[in-house]
């Protein structure tokens, strides 16, 4: 898949994918919104600096994940003599974005494993956060979303095992942007609607068509490594 493409693709995902994202940093997000005094969050606007601030580092720690994962992928596929090797790879990343379709509409909950992984390092990186809470200034809330970036989630990894594939740090690092920037605007709506946001997206037909486009375009990851791997 071309790099621009990916970035694209990949965009689309975390839009879709944000139905999780709520669940996952919903309540951080509420933390940081309502932790602040009340004169600072009277309406959406007083908001922006915070929500901005945490989000913009949230995405930059996907960024240097998505980096170094493209550079581990980059190194692997050099020592491995196999044609295809980005090409499975890819297979792989497709079949975890098909696990975390079925995840996000709520039709299996398997990826929670992979989540219970990473908690072990979390529990190293959250105290971090905490003392960052409650947030008071924008310089706050952006480190605390350097620190929040790193939270456990089977969403993320399923985009970096795609990451690992891109070929390089730099595609690894613009995967992982897009992806960010996918989940964007459904944390922005939660800062600043999120009682809102949260009921709506506990609404199943909701769940269900965002998993459903995530499990899709898992499906078209997959055929379309299957498809590469024959013609070449």
């Amino acid at each position: 898949m071309p790099a621009d493409m990916t970035f694209w693709a990949a965009l689309l995902v975390g839009f879709f994918g944000g139905v999780h994202c709520i669940g996952m940093c919903g309540g951080i997000v509420g933390a940081l919104t309502f932790g602040l005094p009340p004169e600072k969050r009277a309406t959406p606007g007083q908001l922006l600096p915070y929500l901005l601030a945490y989000n913009l580092a949230r995405i930059s720690s996907y960024v240097i994940a998505g980096a170094i994962a493209g550079l581990i992928g980059a190194f692997g596929l050099s020592l491995i003599p196999m044609q295809h090797a980005q090409l499975y790879l890819l297979m792989v990343a497709g079949g975890f974005m098909v696990l975390m379709g079925l995840y996000v509409g709520g039709w299996w909950f398997g990826l929670t494993r992979i989540e219970r992984v990473g908690s072990r390092l979390w529990r190293y990186i959250e105290p971090l956060g905490r003392r960052l809470m409650p947030v008071k200034t924008p310089k706050q809330a952006l480190l605390l979303g350097f620190v929040w970036g790193w939270l456990p989630c089977g969403l993320v990894y399923s985009v970096l095992i795609w990451a690992l594939s891109a070929g390089s740090a730099t595609q690894g690092a613009l995967l992982m942007l897009g992806f960010g920037l996918g989940t964007l605007p459904n944390l922005l709506l939660m800062g600043a609607f999120a009682a809102q946001l949260s009921a709506l997206t506990r609404k199943k037909w909701v769940r269900w068509i965002a998993g459903g486009a995530v499990l899709g375009f898992g499906l078209y990851t997959i055929g379309s490594a299957i498809w590469n791997i024959q013609v070449s």
